[in-house]
C-alpha cells in the first residue's frame, strides 16, 4: 500500500519555476544525460519541502532501450531525479563549500508504483527527514498528474 503524499500537489501552481535548470546546475554536478533535475516548483531551505519536476521526452537518451517499441522511464533514474533534487536542497540548507561533491549514500523503503511514459512532467516531492554537516536524508516521492509512481528514503554524504 503507498504512502499518504507528503504534500497536497493542488497547493502548488505545478506550472510556474522557482528555480531554473541554470540555478540548477549551479550546485549540482551532473552534466549530460544525467541532469536530472529540470527544475524547481518550490524551494524554502528554511521549510520542511523541496518540489521539483523532470519532463520526460519521447527523444530522451534512453526511450529506444527502456523498453523498445514501449519506452519507460527506468525507476532507477526516477530515483537519482529524487536524490539529485534533494542534494539541490541539502546544500543550501548546510550551506556547503560550492566544489564539495554530494554522493548517493543510499536508499531505503523503495516502492516503484506506477510507470512514468513520455511525454510527461514528472513531480518530486522531497521532504527533510535528518540533516547532518556531512549527509542528509529525504523522504521523497514521485507523481505523474496525480499518480504516485514513487517513494524512497534517500540518503547523501559528502565525499
Amino acid at each position: 500500500m503507498a504512502s499518504s503524499p507528503l504534500v497536497d500537489l493542488n497547493d502548488y501552481d505545478l506550472t510556474k519555476t522557482a528555480v531554473n535548470k541554470a540555478a540548477v546546475l549551479d550546485v549540482l554536478s551532473q552534466r549530460g544525460r544525467f541532469e536530472m533535475v529540470d527544475g524547481l516548483i518550490h524551494f524554502d531551505p528554511t521549510g520542511e519541502y523541496v518540489i521539483g519536476y523532470k519532463d520526460i521526452k519521447s527523444d530522451d537518451w534512453w526511450c529506444d532501450d527502456h523498453i523498445p517499441g514501449r519506452p519507460l522511464f527506468p525507476g532507477v533514474l526516477m530515483v537519482e531525479a529524487a536524490a539529485q533534487m534533494c542534494t539541490y536542497d541539502f546544500m543550501h540548507r548546510s550551506h556547503a563549500a560550492s566544489d564539495r561533491f554530494v554522493g548517493f549514500g543510499g536508499m531505503n523503503n523503495t516502492r516503484f508504483r506506477g510507470t512514468v511514459i513520455p511525454d510527461s512532467r514528472l513531480i518530486i516531492v522531497g521532504k527533510l527527514a535528518r540533516i547532518r554537516s556531512r549527509m542528509f536524508t529525504y523522504y521523497t516521492q514521485g507523481f505523474v498528474e496525480d499518480r504516485m509512481v514513487f517513494e524512497s528514503e534517500i540518503m547523501g554524504v559528502v565525499v
